[in-house]
Order: C-alpha cells, then sequence, then structure tokens
C-alpha cells in the first residue's frame, strides 16, 4: 500500500511538472500551452489560433507536428490540436486532437471565424495527401455548434473557394482568423503564390461559399477586417518589404486600393489585427514581429483612425517571436497566442487596454 501511494504521488508530481505553471510578470499574465514537453513523439507545435466563441469560451489551435518541424508541402505527419478555457485564459483544458490523418496524409495552418450570429465556430485548414497527390494542396472547414466541445466531419471546399486551373499550384487559407461584417458575412483570405491573395466568404452563414476573383498584391498571408463606414481591409505580409501592405475596398473585395504602411514594420511573418471598442470609439489593434530583418519584438499597436496612423505600440516579447493571433476576451481584456523562442514555446498572453496604453 505505501509502494503504491508513493508510486501514485510520483506520477502525480510529474504530471503536474509538465502542466505549465501561469505567471505574471509587468502586468501580463503568461502561460505556455503548446511546447513538445507536454508529449511524446512531437517535434514542435507551430501556427496558433485563437477565438473567442458565443459563450466567451476560447479555443486555441494549433499544429502539431510529428517526424519533423517542417511544413505542410514536406511533412506527411501533421495533426491539429486545441486547448479551451472558460476564464479568460486563466486555465486550459487538456491538448485535444481535433484532426488526425493516418501517415501520409497532413493538416495544417488552422484558422477561425465565430459567426456570432449562429453560434457557429468555423475552423478552416489546409490539407495534403503526400503519398497519393504529392504537391496538391486542398482546403477544408469543420464546424462546431456547442463552442468547439464537438466538431463536424471535413468539408472539402477547394471547388468553392479556388478556380480550376489553380489545382497545382501553392495555395493555402491564411491561418489564424477570418471575420465576420455587421450584416453577418463571413470573410476569410486566401494565398496563391503565383497570382497573390484572394478573399472568400459566404453570406448565408457557411451553407456556400464565394470567392472575389480580384487578387491582392503586393500580399502573402493577409487578415480581413470591416472599417466603420463598411470598407474591407486586408492587412499583408509582403516578402522582403521590411514592412505590411494595406489594400482597401469600398465594393465588397471588387476592387481595391493598396499602401504600402511604414508605420507597421515587418519581416516577413504572419500577424493579426482586430477592431477594439475604446470609449465608445472604434480603434483597431495590430500585433506582429516589429522588427523589420527578424522574427522577434513582438509588439501590440493601437490605431484610433482606422489604420490611417498608429501608436508606437508596447512589447510583449522582446525576444524571438513569430506568428500571433489576438482577441478580445468577454472580460473585456486583450488575449495573445504567438511563437516564443525559435517555435520551442507557443505562449498566451492576457492584459487590459490600462497596461497596453501605460
Amino acid at each position: 500500500m505505501k509502494y503504491f501511494l508513493s508510486a501514485f504521488l510520483l506520477i502525480t508530481s510529474v504530471l503536474k511538472a509538465q502542466e505549465p505553471v501561469p505567471v505574471r510578470s509587468g502586468g501580463l499574465n503568461q502561460l505556455d500551452l503548446f511546447n513538445v514537453k507536454m508529449k511524446n513523439n512531437v517535434t514542435c507545435y507551430r501556427i496558433p489560433a485563437l477565438v473567442v466563441a458565443n459563450n466567451g469560451d476560447l479555443i486555441a489551435a494549433i499544429d502539431e507536428r510529428g517526424p519533423s518541424c517542417a511544413d505542410l508541402k514536406t511533412n506527411d505527419n501533421i495533426n491539429i490540436v486545441m486547448r479551451k478555457s472558460k476564464d479568460n485564459g486563466k486555465t486550459w483544458t487538456a491538448i485535444r486532437t481535433v484532426i488526425d490523418y493516418p501517415s501520409g496524409k497532413s493538416a495544417s495552418d488552422p484558422s477561425f471565424i465565430n459567426d456570432s450570429k449562429t453560434g457557429t465556430v468555423f475552423m478552416f485548414y489546409n490539407f495534403m495527401d503526400l503519398d497519393q497527390e504529392k504537391d496538391i494542396y486542398y482546403l477544408h472547414v469543420i464546424r462546431s455548434t456547442d463552442n468547439g466541445e464537438t466538431w463536424s466531419k471535413p468539408q472539402d471546399i477547394t471547388p468553392r473557394i479556388t478556380k480550376p486551373e489553380w489545382h497545382k499550384d501553392f495555395k493555402f487559407i491564411t491561418s489564424g482568423k477570418g471575420f465576420q461584417t455587421s450584416s453577418g458575412v463571413l470573410l476569410h483570405t486566401l494565398v496563391n503564390l503565383k497570382y497573390g491573395v484572394f478573399v472568400f466568404g459566404s453570406d448565408d452563414h457557411g451553407k456556400t461559399w464565394f470567392l472575389r476573383d480580384t487578387p491582392l498584391k503586393p500580399a502573402d498571408e493577409s487578415k480581413i477586417i470591416e472599417l466603420g463606414d463598411g470598407s474591407w481591409m486586408v492587412n499583408s505580409r509582403v516578402n522582403g518589404a521590411g514592412m505590411r501592405y494595406v489594400h482597401i475596398s469600398g465594393d465588397q473585395g471588387n476592387s481595391w486600393m493598396s499602401r504600402a504602411e511604414p508605420d507597421l514594420t515587418d519581416p516577413s511573418c504572419n500577424a493579426a489585427i482586430i477592431p477594439y471598442v475604446f470609449k465608445k470609439k472604434k480603434c483597431l489593434l495590430f500585433v506582429n514581429a516589429d522588427d523589420k530583418d527578424d522574427r522577434k519584438n513582438l509588439t501590440v499597436k493601437l490605431s484610433y483612425d482606422e489604420g490611417k496612423t498608429w501608436t508606437k505600440g508596447r512589447t510583449i516579447y522582446a525576444g524571438s517571436a513569430a506568428y500571433s493571433d489576438l482577441v478580445v476576451m468577454k472580460n473585456g481584456e486583450i488575449g495573445i497566442l504567438f511563437e516564443k523562442n525559435e517555435y520551442s514555446e507557443n505562449v498566451f498572453v492576457s492584459f487590459s487596454l490600462k497596461w497596453l496604453l501605460t
């Protein structure tokens, strides 16, 4: 009996040691959600996505990469896993697998849209069968009607949101998050490396999907939002530019005006942008690796004029930092999930607007 109790206590202590402990530092609450030490046979966790469901639950999803940390095109074992929080990121459920194909098939780059009008949470991802159709990308979506507790079977929406002549092209849905407009339209972006970035979406809550056949250039991984006047804004990564580019459409994506955004320094990395209401005024929040050369110095910036100008921002982490996603939680605080320290950690941080403005 003593041996059994000692063994039980030892196992319990090991499990507790593997579970990260929340850390508060300088006004930031921090917690490493996805770390290779948490699970055997995982080389790295990459490409974080974050969303708030209608009931206020936080859902975090990410690639779980097996034999190597390589991207989808050369990695035959990438699953998508998730964790949930019901208390604004203070505690989280255990890691749970959402998408797990047999070896030789991989899923990557999760992204979310929460349909606030129906309560459905959409998760998009990119799929490849490296054994049977090498170099062919497919674009999938699953959905949850219970705030991320259960998920539907995957739906292949490639024929709906791409063109037949793109079949062999390098194409993918941007990881992180899409957007829902004030009228209920679901919007997202996909990249075709040959032609540019395209907007796709749904005006019937995901029953059908459309493609806006107007390419955005220069652009790579991009995020779309709606401005106060109903215009669509796309904020884009541009490889080699050292800064972001912004594209504005006043006719629902049929035509675009593009400009460089020198206030948003960028080392060619995925970023995040969302609206935020402050003192009854619509603002924008933006987070990225704020350096023109290297993926480091994760910084949050604020715009009071819908992206015409930006504050200098406040640094979340000055060291190595890459992809990130951003939400406003049900308690009004801001939450960020980002890749840290050369992709070895994926840390959730939360803070108040007061902290950001201090």
